[in-house]
């Protein structure tokens, strides 16, 4: 009798902790000295975040152009996603941030003139609130960044830019930022964006992919771990293809991924998964 009321006990145990799942808030919000306003953000805590007292690896992932923090919510599907990698043991317990980057002005970079600094945003003031608010690890190995299309886009440059703060970097289906200097002064022409001749050229260099990577220390790029993937149908193929390249030509260690389907959600859920235990590994010292 008391070995079976034990196993009752154990069974019961083991279906309390395979039906946790994580949380997801959709709608925090802090304040931006930098931004001048409040500033949302969604956030995924994972199963076990309540009833322990560790503290988690972080993954900022970051949305595309016309969505919002809700993104990887509600299309992304994060909160299934993410339980079930935790749950088959291809993805450690880790702190999901997503942050809104379509409010004020759309997009992850300062801008050109000066007048927005949402990277400045993201690097002093998000970083530091998220990482002092939840229990996360604030070493660079516990540090990751993915995001699709705008958000592959932003990986790129807070990776390029900050190496020294990321263990792995997953852009999706990068817009890696206008291919030419021509193409992003037109870009700025068609939306009237102000700018000076004199700080164009350096602006380009600083938020284009493959230009940051055919100029930087070599070492600096290596330290991050890089997972790059695009669909054959996508519209995006040909700048996440050159960065392929340049960093062949550089024998940078990365994963390029070019799989069935176009720029849709069909496509970065199936991503997700991947990603996901790209960046485990790193956590968990591969």
């Amino acid at each position: 009798m008391k070995r079976f009321l034990l196993l009752l006990t154990c069974l019961f145990y083991f279906s309390e902790i395979s039906a946790q799942t994580g949380k997801v808030f959709d709608n925090l919000s802090m304040k931006s000295e930098i931004l001048g306003m409040d500033r949302k953000f969604a956030i995924y805590l994972p199963p076990d975040y309540e009833t322990s007292q560790r503290s988690y690896p972080v993954l900022y992932l970051l949305h595309g152009a016309g969505d919002d923090q809700t993104g990887w919510v509600q299309f992304g599907e994060v909160l299934r996603i993410t339980d079930n990698a935790i749950k088959d043991g291809t993805a450690t317990p880790m702190i999901i941030v997503m942050p809104d980057a379509d409010t004020g002005q759309r997009g992850y970079f300062n801008s050109v003139n000066g007048g927005w600094r949402y990277e400045d945003f993201f690097f002093e003031e998000l970083m530091p609130y998220v990482e002092e608010t939840y229990r996360i690890k604030r070493e660079k190995r516990y540090r990751a960044v993915a995001g699709l299309s705008m958000g592959g886009g932003g990986s790129f440059m807070y990776a390029l830019h900050r190496p020294d703060l990321f263990s792995s970097a997953c852009p999706l289906s990068a817009y890696v930022g206008p291919l030419t200097l021509e193409d992003m002064v037109a870009r700025f022409d068609r939306m009237n964006i102000k700018y000076a001749n004199a700080n164009i050229e350096n602006y380009f260099e600083e938020h284009n992919a493959i230009s940051l990577i055919n100029k930087m220390d070599t070492e600096k790029i290596k330290s991050v771990r890089w997972f790059i993937d695009c669909g054959d149908d996508d519209f995006l193929y040909e700048g996440n293809s050159l960065v392929h390249i340049a960093m062949k030509k550089k024998e940078i260690p990365h994963e390029y991924r070019v799989r069935d389907g176009a720029h849709t959600w069909t496509y970065w859920r199936e991503s997700l998964p991947v990603v996901l235990q790209f960046v485990s590994d790193a956590f968990h010292q591969y």
